[in-house]
């Protein structure tokens, strides 16, 4: 079995690229007779001519095209590999909060994608509401957020906005009632952003019910007893968003925010990269309009 060489290679692709052996030999920081010597050990190692010699115009053979798209190939490989295996190792623990209504789609493919690029890193993930997640960042437990916020904190950085909607039963009619009767959840960032657009547009409200339990306030919506306020892409399957208008306000959009602790660690850049990455992308899904509104009763 035959094997190629990957200093040869080096010369084959040099040559072809600089236009002769006198700047390829320069490129290599090898003398001019070393480049000549690896060509020409290839050639015998073959048995092929891979450059014509009959004037002094550097010119690859049929052969040596062929070899040539091999080694920038077989190169292309090899220092990749390289570079991948004597790179820095990272390792060690990184905390990342999330708020549970932006967990999917694009933490999962985030979490997958660090993993196989650093599998020695452990991202503990930790989901929760907006209000519990920055306490914990203000006491150090936690390396990097994100949060659902209507603006942004002095050290954050807005990575997208999403839709903030209203959200009933499928086919309802509790949104037309008056007083409103709202659900949340005690921590629900969204609460006072309802508040204050239905206070403005002096509409009548009573709060049906404040719980700890996500569960029962979606329970109570579903159940046309009550309306709440979701993210556009989080309003589960048995709910529908409803249309603003004069019935109504506008609840405008929330903004996607990270925080990351400043310091040393690299792989707390790292990991804000690929968020950075995974949310830009659902930026244009996001800012698709919905078709499956329930109609305003104006």
């Amino acid at each position: 079995m035959r094997n190629l060489d990957i200093t040869t290679l080096r010369a084959i692709v040099a040559v072809a690229d600089h236009g002769g052996v006198t700047r390829a030999a320069a490129m290599l920081n090898l003398t001019q007779s070393a480049v000549s010597m690896q060509i020409k050990r290839l050639e015998e190692m073959l048995g092929l001519a891979l450059f014509e010699r009959a004037n002094r115009r550097v010119a690859l053979t049929a052969s040596g095209e062929q070899l040539l798209r091999y080694a920038r190939r077989i190169l292309d490989l090899n220092d990749e590999a390289v570079a991948r295996l004597t790179e820095p190792v990272y390792e060690g623990e990184l905390s990342l909060g999330i708020p549970d209504d932006i967990v999917y789609p694009v933490v999962p493919r985030v979490l997958k994608q660090i993993n196989a690029a650093y599998p020695r890193v452990n991202v503990n993930l930790r989901a929760s509401n907006t209000v519990r997640l920055r306490a914990a960042f203000a006491r150090g437990e936690m390396d990097l957020i994100l949060t659902t916020e209507e603006g942004v904190e002095p050290g954050g950085e807005t990575l997208t906005e999403i839709p903030l909607r209203w959200s009933g039963a499928r086919g309802g009619h509790c949104w037309k009632r008056r007083p409103l009767r709202l659900a949340f959840t005690r921590a629900c960032i969204f609460r006072s952003v309802v508040e204050r657009r239905l206070d403005a547009a002096g509409i009548d409200w009573e709060m049906a019910v404040i719980s700890d339990d996500v569960r029962a306030v979606e329970a109570l919506v579903s159940a046309d007893l009550a309306v709440g306020a979701l993210l556009e892409t989080s309003i589960p399957p048995q709910q529908e968003a409803i249309a603003a208008g004069d019935a109504l306000p506008d609840l405008g959009a929330q903004k996607i925010n990270l925080y990351a602790r400043a310091g040393h660690d690299p792989m707390v850049g790292v990991l804000a990269g690929f968020l950075r990455q995974g949310f830009g992308g659902e930026a244009a899904v996001a800012a698709r309009p919905r078709l499956a509104l329930a109609e305003d009763a104006a």
